[in-house]
């Protein structure tokens, strides 16, 4: 090797060393063929105005037509899973002793659905909700899912949940559904969320 030529390569070592080190490239997603991401829409953004913390008036309806037995409490709301979902928190209070329940629920970009469910301290079952017609931008709208094996559901249900403009007050309702055709929806629980001021 002639005196140039390494004088060449000495000075290409010398210069690529000042050279910044190059990033490493992040692995693509090994699950986005079989389960690629999906990113939040419409719903999770409707989903979003539920977050904070609310003072609930509850109201659950007879069906003999007396007067509703109440209560009061308060529910904490947060997006989670990078805004995909809305989990609530609910504690209660009626007549001296005092009942938690908590909701998960998500929107489905692809089918425009909401999917809800539902445990709480009372009850060793957990309960579903989806809707069976697109979200329309102002409510939420669910129906009862059985998770039994025959598929069978003994108490069907509907609720209805929106937020005023204002964002400071949300009104729920839930309606037992009739079991046989022609029948009337009844009113059996309300619940109405009042924004708690962030001092």
């Amino acid at each position: 090797m002639s005196f140039f030529a390494l004088l060449l390569v000495s000075a290409s070592f010398v210069l690529g060393a000042d050279e910044p080190a190059k990033k490493p490239q992040s692995p693509a997603d090994p699950l986005a063929k079989v389960e690629p991401r999906s990113t939040p829409g419409a719903g999770q953004a409707y989903l979003a105005r539920f977050a904070g913390e609310w003072e609930v008036a509850r109201a659950i309806y007879p069906t003999n037509g007396g007067e509703p037995r109440r209560a009061t409490g308060h529910v904490s709301q947060k997006m989670i899973q990078d805004g995909r979902f809305l989990q609530s928190d609910f504690v209660f209070e009626q007549s001296g002793r005092k009942s938690t329940g908590q909701g998960i629920i998500g929107w489905e970009p692809e089918s425009g659905l909401f999917t809800s469910i539902w445990i709480d301290s009372r009850q060793t079952r957990m309960s579903m909700r989806q809707s069976k017609e697109k979200f329309d931008g102002q409510k939420i709208v669910l129906i009862s899912k059985s998770l039994e094996p025959d598929g069978k559901e003994t108490r069907r249900s509907k609720t209805i949940s929106s937020i005023d403009p204002d964002g400071n007050k949300i009104v729920h309702r839930q309606y037992s559904l009739p079991s046989q055709p022609g029948g009337e929806e009844r009113l059996f629980m309300e619940m109405v969320f009042t924004r708690v001021a962030v001092k």
